[in-house]
């Protein structure tokens, strides 16, 4: 008795899709085509925003670890200009090798020396400002000073009129600053050093202006390529710093290398690779709300690798990051033209 309605219901749902199935197939052959299209390329735009989101997860947790493998390296007794320098020209040399056939499909033009001079300059001075102002800042400070950022990227790049401040895009982005609050503390800027806020301000600043210049000059060129003369520029302003600042010392033992390779192939290839990949297709604003991904990466590999500890907080603020990143991964489809 009670499976005769469940039949009758599985045999007119049948009906149904054959019904739906017939009206489609009396549609106009260039109607059907197109809808196909359309469906087709919404496919494609929604797996290609899901990679490109996850390309920037990536980045940011390849960057996040960035602090952590530094600090290690500097307590050998490198200097934090050696620590770069080594870290920069080792990944040159291997983004040099990885895309050694490509550059004879992309000759070095405008866009290539616009993205040497961008490293050689914007990246180098932030590179080493986020370290340096460690002197002066305590690290949950400075994440919560620097990553003010994504604001700064969204209200330039609406000014400009380059990207749309759309509201799903101001829901994330108010989540993930509340999440960098929760999770290193709303700091007291009378007790913190003016000189340090200055620094991590300005680094913010720098970064917000400089993330839509890469992803303006990085359009005509491959991920990795673009990454290999934005790195090769930092790489010969370090060097020139280092000449300048007493000297390039050679890393003298095992674990010193094994650091500066983390930082190379880890922090830079990877961490670069993925970011210009994610860049290309999402643009700077989501691309710089995504990368709030990064402290809470930081806070984890600290507590694992330094014991800093994992509070409540930091939980909480990483929770929030993950739901921001989850609003702009889902709005972004709808938000992306598909043309017919």
């Amino acid at each position: 008795m009670g499976t005769r309605p469940q039949a009758r219901a599985v045999c007119t749902n049948t009906n149904d899709h054959e019904q739906d199935a017939l009206l489609l197939e009396k549609r106009p052959v260039k109607e059907r085509d197109s809808q196909a299209v359309l469906d087709s390329r919404m496919v494609l735009n929604r797996t290609s925003i899901f990679r490109a989101t996850l390309l920037i997860v990536i980045s940011a947790c390849c960057f996040g670890s960035l602090t952590t493998v530094t600090l290690l390296a500097m307590q050998t007794g490198f200097s934090l200009v050696n620590v770069i320098f080594w870290r920069f020209s080792i990944a040159a040399v291997l983004l040099g090798l990885i895309t050694w056939r490509t550059r004879n499909e992309h000759r070095f033009n405008k866009a290539a020396a616009r993205l040497m001079i961008m490293g050689g300059l914007a990246q180098a001075l932030i590179s080493y400002l986020s370290f340096k102002a460690l002197d002066y800042l305590p690290v949950g400070a400075l994440a919560f000073l620097f990553y003010t950022y994504p604001a700064w990227v969204a209200i330039i790049s609406s000014v400009r009129g380059q990207e749309m401040l759309t509201r799903p895009r101001l829901i994330a982005l108010a989540i993930a600053m509340v999440g960098i609050a929760v999770m290193v503390g709303a700091p007291h800027v009378i007790a913190l050093s003016t000189i340090g806020i200055l620094m991590a301000l300005g680094t913010a600043l720098l970064y917000a202006l400089y993330l839509p210049m890469i992803h303006e000059a990085q359009k005509e060129l491959p991920a990795l390529l673009a990454s290999s003369y934005l790195v090769t520029g930092i790489a010969i302003t370090f060097f020139v710093v280092s000449l300048m600042t007493g000297g390039i010392n050679f890393p003298g033992t095992a674990t010193l290398w094994g650091y500066l390779f983390l930082l190379s192939v880890v922090g830079t290839v990877f961490a670069f690779g993925a970011l210009m990949a994610g860049l290309h297709i999402l643009g700077p604003v989501r691309t710089s709300i995504i990368s709030t991904v990064e402290p809470f990466f930081t806070a984890i590999l600290g507590a694992i690798v330094l014991r800093q500890g994992l509070t409540l907080a930091i939980i909480a603020g990483g929770a929030l990051i993950a739901i921001a990143v989850i609003i702009l991964e889902q709005s972004s489809v709808r938000e992306e033209p598909v043309s017919a």
